[in-house]
C-alpha cells in the first residue's frame, strides 16, 4: 500500500485520487481511462465469492448471497474469530481467514465477487483493493466513511469496469420503485421541499453518549484481533462494551453518524427519482449538550440533528434550487408537514416530499403513499417482478442488468450524505460545496474532514 503524505494539498488529492476536474459528472471516468470490463472466472458456471465480515450484518448478508443457486461462497473472513466459526458452519467449504489483506492476496484469480460488512472507516480500504484486483464488490452502505473515500472509490469502479452494488436492500423493493416511478412521471407536479426522518425509536439511545474513553483499557478478547479490527483508525486501546460489536456507530473514528447510518436507505429513491446531483450548499444544527461540549464533539457524533442542503433544481423540480431537510434524534420535520398524513403516527423514518399537486409520502420499508389520498384514488400503482437485491448484483456479475444501486449511481448520494456528517462536525455554519474540486470553498476547517489521517501502516 502506498503511503499518503501527513497533509494534503488539493492538488495531492487530485493526483492521487484521479478525480475528474472537467464539468462532467462527478463519476465518469476520464477519457482513455476505462479498463476492459472483468470476466468472472466462474467455476462450473457459479460464481465465486468471498465474504469479508460475516457477523451482524455481515451474517444477513452472507446469507442472502449463499442462497443464490448460481454462488459459491468460497472463501469468508472476520477479525472475530467467534463470527468466522459460526459463518464457516453454515459454508463448510469456505476457506477462513481473519486478515482480509490474505483473503485478497491468497485467492487471487480463486474468486469473482467480494462482499465488504464491516465498520464504515474500513469499507474504502478493502474495496479498493479488490477493484484493483478486478472484483466485482457488494460494499455495505454507507459506500465509505470519508467523502474523499468515496469519490476515489466511485472513480475507481467505473473506471475498471467492475459490477458492483451498494447494501441499499430496500431500493430493490416495490415500495422505493414505486416511488422512483412516480417521481420521475411527475404523479405530483414539479417538486417544492424534501424531508427526510429518521426519528425511530431506541436510535437515541444508540447514539447515546459514549465517552469519555477509559483512562486505561483492556486486554481484547482471545477471539478478537483488535489490530485488524481497528485498521485504519487511529491507536485505540480496547474496551469491553464501547466498541465492538455494535457501539462503533457512535464514534467518529469508525462510524459515520446517524445520518450517514441510516441516510443511503432513506435518501436513495429520492435521488433516483428526481436525478439529483451534487448540492450547492449544506448547514447543520445539532445537539445543544453535543454542541458545548468540546470532547464529545472531538470524539462523538451527536444523538440529534437537522441538515439542510441546497441542491441545483431541474425538470422536476418547482424552481432552480430544491432544499432537502434530514432531521432525526429530537428534530422533527415541521408539524404542518407531517400532518399531511398524520402528526401521531407520521412514519419514523421516512421521505415526504412536496410537489405543486400533491405530496408523496414514502415509509421506509413500506408502499408509498400520494396525498391527499382522495387526490389520487385513481392513480395506478405500477407493477415490478419481485426482485432480491443480494441476487440482483449475482445476476448482473453473470452479465445481468447492472444493478440497482451500482456505485456510478450511489456514490454520488453517498458523497452528498456525507458532505452532510462535515457539516454536523461545524454546526451552524453555511458550506459551500465545489464538487467538481472536491473541496468547500472558503473553509479549511471543512477541507480538513474530508478524508483521515490513516494509521501507520494502513496506508492505501
Amino acid at each position: 500500500m502506498k503511503k499518503m503524505p501527513n497533509a494534503w494539498t488539493r492538488r495531492d488529492f487530485l493526483r492521487a485520487t484521479g478525480i475528474v476536474t472537467a464539468s462532467v459528472p462527478a463519476f465518469a471516468p476520464r477519457a482513455g481511462a476505462a479498463l476492459s470490463p472483468v470476466k468472472p472466472r466462474f467455476v462450473n458456471g457459479r460464481l465465486q465469492h468471498a465474504s469479508i465480515g460475516v457477523g451482524g450484518m455481515g451474517a444477513v448478508d452472507l446469507e442472502n448471497f449463499r442462497q443464490h443457486p448460481q454462488l459459491d461462497v468460497v472463501a469468508i473472513c472476520d477479525v472475530d474469530e467467534n463470527h468466522l466459526k459460526a459463518a464457516a458452519a453454515k459454508v463448510p467449504n469456505a476457506r477462513l481467514y481473519r486478515d482480509w489483506r490474505e483473503l485478497l492476496e491468497k485467492e487471487g484469480d480463486r474468486v469473482d465477487s467480494v462482499s465488504v460488512t464491516v465498520p464504515d472507516h474500513m469499507h474504502f480500504p478493502i474495496a479498493i483493493s479488490a477493484i484493483r484486483k478486478g472484483r466485482h464488490v457488494y460494499c455495505q452502505k454507507p459506500m465509505c466513511h470519508d467523502v474523499a473515500e468515496v469519490r476515489a472509490l466511485t472513480e475507481a469502479a467505473v473506471r475498471r469496469g467492475v459490477v458492483t452494488q451498494l447494501g441499499t436492500q430496500l431500493a430493490a423493493g416495490a415500495g422505493d420503485r414505486t416511488t422512483v416511478a412516480w417521481l420521475r412521471q411527475g404523479v405530483i407536479g414539479k417538486v417544492k421541499h424534501v424531508y427526510l426522518s429518521a426519528n425511530r425509536p431506541g436510535a437515541v439511545e444508540a447514539y447515546r453518549p459514549l465517552g469519555p474513553r477509559p483512562a486505561q483499557g483492556q486486554p481484547p478478547p482471545a477471539h478478537l484481533n483488535w489490530d485488524l479490527w481497528l485498521g485504519t483508525a487511529p491507536e485505540r486501546s480496547f474496551a469491553d462494551g464501547l466498541y465492538h460489536p455494535t457501539r462503533w456507530r457512535g464514534w467518529q473514528d469508525f462510524g459515520t453518524g446517524w445520518s450517514g447510518d441510516i441516510g443511503c436507505h432513506i435518501f436513495d429513491a429520492v435521488w433516483k427519482g428526481l436525478g439529483l446531483t451534487a448540492p450547492r450548499t449544506v448547514r447543520a444544527r445539532v445537539q445543544e449538550s453535543w454542541k458545548t461540549s468540546a470532547a464529545r464533539r472531538g470524539d462523538t457524533w451527536p444523538q440529534a440533528n437537522h441538515i439542510t442542503w441546497e441542491f441545483p433544481g431541474n425538470a422536476l423540480t418547482a424552481g432552480d434550487s430544491l432544499t432537502v431537510e434530514w432531521f432525526d434524534g429530537e428534530f422533527m420535520a415541521p408539524e404542518p408537514m407531517r400532518a399531511l398524513y398524520s402528526v401521531t403516527d407520521f412514519p419514523t423514518e421516512s421521505a415526504l416530499v412536496i410537489g405543486t399537486e400533491g405530496a408523496l409520502l414514502n415509509p421506509l420499508g413500506r408502499s408509498p403513499l400520494l396525498l391527499p389520498e382522495s387526490r389520487f384514488e385513481k392513480t395506478e400503482r405500477p407493477k415490478f417482478a419481485e426482485r432480491n437485491h443480494y441476487h440482483h448484483f449475482v445476476d448482473a456479475c453473470r452479465g445481468g442488468e447492472k444493478p440497482e444501486s451500482h456505485f456510478g449511481q450511489t456514490g454520488p448520494m453517498t458523497e452528498a450524505i456525507l458532505v452532510g456528517t462535515v457539516a454536523v462536525r461545524l454546526p451552524d455554519t453555511t458550506l459551500q460545496w465545489d464538487a467538481v474540486d472536491v473541496r468547500f470553498r472558503g473553509s479549511r476547517d471543512a477541507n480538513r474532514l474530508l478524508r483521515r489521517k490513516y494509521r501507520h501502516g494502513w496506508e492505501v
